[in-house]
């Protein structure tokens, strides 16, 4: 089915927008035999130049999967891995040894161990990609970002680590990858609930910092009620004191429940902003949360930058991320609902990211939506979006960009 959404342009001197075609987008199921799905990269695993899908399955099924595009967004199963146990979520592509392939960077939750799966470069032979370990000492290990965070030429591993590990650390690649495990090195510990980790260069001074969340498990007080503290959006700037590489903690924002996000940069002023879901698992009737928003970055670095609501009520919000959807040159922002109802919607502005913002549903009714992403599937050259679905769903779905059709 197509999903008509409304999408404007400028009479040249910019005060009314007019109405001139409609941005559609046309859905489509690639898999729903999942047992518990949480976790999709997207990356061009077989080398022929399309991008194809990565996802996790974790409980009955308890592997990984890709799914190989034949350039036009048909997808085709294959397996990267069966039968590991204890969850395997949230993970990243990147060529981690250097032989020009992409590999698998994952979680292992409940196990706390960081695991990498080796892309020999034929992917489609039936054979289970070589497994390797990074760590088995990150409790909890719940997100991962790759980067080059030493600047020695490979890509090192950050990792949050949810509410058993209440860390933030990084992993040094040394060169040799398959020889695990890989030197530990923490940013921050003994912090509360830790959601998402992605690798950002905020201060523009050529090395890697991170954007990091810290949502704050709720306390249950005497009466059973469940109590909501204030977590923290923060990123954590690269400092190389005396040859060793430190971090520095710098509060963005202070919010209840929040969950994941990514840097963009929402105001095209060349920095690093954050666009950032919030309120999953807190009650429906605050509205303290519930929000989809962004901050921004002024280049001046002081805690608490300023904020910009997208969605004043967005229930459950779980991840946003951020593209230019419809070619205008301004970033508009995916994020999907994780329970109340659980949905995907895209939002998009008449031309000031800090003016009011426009929702429009992809999927409603789509229970315990989680990770989104933005790619051109089809080779179109346009972004296109898929997401998947955990309980109550069990399903991987991708949203065609049609363009802009004319009224």
């Amino acid at each position: 089915m197509k999903l008509m959404v409304s999408t404007y342009i400028f009479i040249c001197l910019g005060i009314y927008p007019s109405i001139v075609g409609a941005q559609s987008f046309s859905e489509h199921l690639i898999f729903d035999g999942f047992s518990y799905p949480y976790g999709i990269a997207a990356g061009d695993l077989d080398g022929d130049g399309d991008l194809d899908i990565s996802s996790a399955d974790c409980k009955t099924n308890d592997s990984i999967y890709w799914f190989e595009n034949d350039g036009t967004g048909n997808f085709t199963q294959h397996f990267v891995q069966k039968n590991d146990p204890e969850r395997l979520e949230r993970h990243a592509l990147g060529d981690v040894n250097n032989d020009g392939n992409l590999d698998i960077v994952i979680v292992k939750n409940l196990r706390g161990h960081l695991v990498w799966f080796e892309n020999n470069g034929t992917p489609k032979d039936g054979q289970l990609w070589e497994r390797h370990v990074i760590t088995t000492d990150l409790p909890g290990a719940y997100d991962v970002a790759l980067a080059d965070v030493d600047r020695d030429g490979d890509l090192d591993v950050a990792a949050s680590s949810w509410i058993l590990g209440n860390q933030f650390s990084w992993f040094e690649n040394n060169g040799s990858p398959s020889n695990g495990p890989w030197k530990k090195h923490i940013i921050e510990d003994n912090v509360d609930e830790t959601r998402t980790m992605r690798a950002a260069d905020f201060d523009r001074d050529g090395d890697v910092d991170f954007l990091g969340v810290i949502a704050m498990n709720p306390i249950v007080d005497k009466n059973e009620q469940k109590i909501f503290n204030p977590g923290y959006i923060v990123w954590y700037e690269r400092l190389n004191l005396k040859g060793t590489i430190k971090f520095k903690r710098h509060e963005i924002a202070h919010a209840i429940r929040p969950l994941h996000g990514e840097p963009a940069d929402m105001d095209g002023d060349g920095d690093m902003d954050v666009v950032m879901a919030m309120g999953m698992a807190a009650p429906i009737e605050r509205r303290d949360t519930h929000h989809v928003l962004w901050y921004e970055n002024t280049g001046k670095f002081n805690d608490h930058w300023p904020t910009h609501i997208v969605s004043e009520l967005f229930s459950d919000g779980f991840e946003a991320v951020a593209h230019d959807l419809d070619g205008d040159g301004d970033m508009e922002i995916v994020a999907t609902s994780w329970r109340t109802p659980g949905r995907v919607a895209w939002f998009d502005h008449a031309g000031d990211p800090k003016g009011a913002w426009e929702m429009h549903t992809l999927k409603k009714d789509w229970r315990s939506a989680n990770q989104v992403i933005v790619a051109d599937f089809n080779g179109d050259k346009r972004p296109d979006i898929a997401a998947i679905a955990e309980h109550g769903s069990y399903e991987l779905r991708w949203w065609k960009n049609e363009g802009i059709e004319s009224k």
